[in-house]
């Protein structure tokens, strides 16, 4: 049967999987690790995506990815090519290091990220990496550490989870690790590999017993409401676009948040209430709207290092209190 073409959606979460070929390794070690992190943080800073969450394990990867200005495609196509062609010249090896193509799921994300984010950080504990939460929780080779502050990853990000569990970072990681501890007895969830809506109903049983008129379209590379799929496929579109908001519209929102005027929070200013919403709009900038650093620095007349340095101290003074 001839494989489905990858719904390669702009805009919307992917859960992508590589396995090395014929089941053998692809990461050898930590050097192995740490150089395929590295280009993944290339590829994603240079694409403009979203990271959410990650797993290394020594024959396959997990990724939770956003793609929002380059195409899911040309992401890996950059990541696995460089990668494939550092790790065969650095073991003296030749030939395929990957499985056939990456396989990628689109997921909706209500109600299915979280659940998602906690299926990959799990991994290693399937994998028998790890024995139980108190080493995963000290694992640097998944996105949990990084989330509980183990690990810095800054092409991670966190905040998009975080916030999902509360404002303060102290309290939002403790509920976080405690969902992710409520997954310990799932075992594999296969809805997360594949199978869409027939997987997410409880199976080929459970969808038969619904009545017609209650019955949802499917499809194998997404996983989400039968709405869901429609809205994405229509006619069938391999590539479809997710609107992005624009920063303006963000900028508005933190001003009428904190009742601040636009003008004052891209202005000079240093009073610390305005600093704050300043803050806050370049990190929701950033995850939105798609700004990069450059792009915020054209926006508030400071320089790139300025702008990291406002993010990075606003995090710290959340972190602390």
């Amino acid at each position: 049967m001839p494989r489905s073409a990858r719904l390669d959606i702009l805009g919307v979460v992917h859960h992508v999987m590589a396995r090395g070929i014929e089941g053998r390794p692809i990461f050898r070690d930590d050097r192995d690790r740490e150089e395929f992190l590295r280009r993944l943080a290339e590829v994603v800073v240079s694409g403009k995506a979203q990271l959410l969450a990650w797993a290394l394990i020594p024959n396959h990867y997990h990724l939770v990815l956003r793609p929002r200005h380059m195409s899911l495609k040309d992401l890996m196509r950059r990541l696995m090519t460089g990668y494939a062609g550092w790790h065969n010249r650095r073991h003296g090896r030749r030939g395929h290091l990957f499985q056939n193509r990456y396989k990628s799921i689109v997921v909706e994300e209500e109600p299915h990220l979280l659940e998602l984010v906690r299926y990959v950080s799990l991994n290693p504990v399937r994998a028998r990496l790890v024995g139980g939460m108190e080493e995963l929780d000290a694992y640097a080779y998944t996105g949990h550490s990084v989330i509980l502050g183990r690990r810095r990853y800054e092409a991670q990000d966190v905040d998009a989870i975080l916030g999902r569990f509360g404002s303060r970072t102290g309290e939002a990681r403790r509920r976080y690790r405690e969902f992710v501890a409520g997954g310990l007895g799932e075992g594999r969830r296969e809805e997360f590999r594949g199978g869409g809506l027939v997987r997410s109903a409880g199976g080929w049983e459970a969808l038969k017993r619904r009545k017609r008129e209650e019955r949802e379209r499917g499809d194998e590379r997404v996983l989400g409401s039968g709405e869901f799929v429609e809205k994405l496929l229509g006619d069938e579109p391999t590539v479809w676009r997710a609107p992005l908001r624009s920063p303006e519209e963000v900028l508005a929102e933190v001003s009428r948040a904190h009742g601040i005027g636009a003008e004052e929070i891209l202005g000079p200013s240093r009073e610390r209430r305005i600093t704050r919403a300043r803050a806050e709009f370049y990190r929701r900038a950033q995850a939105e709207a798609a700004q990069t650093l450059a792009d915020l620095a054209r926006m508030t007349g400071r320089s790139q290092p300025a702008v990291w340095q406002v993010v990075q101290r606003h995090r710290a003074s959340v972190e602390r209190e």
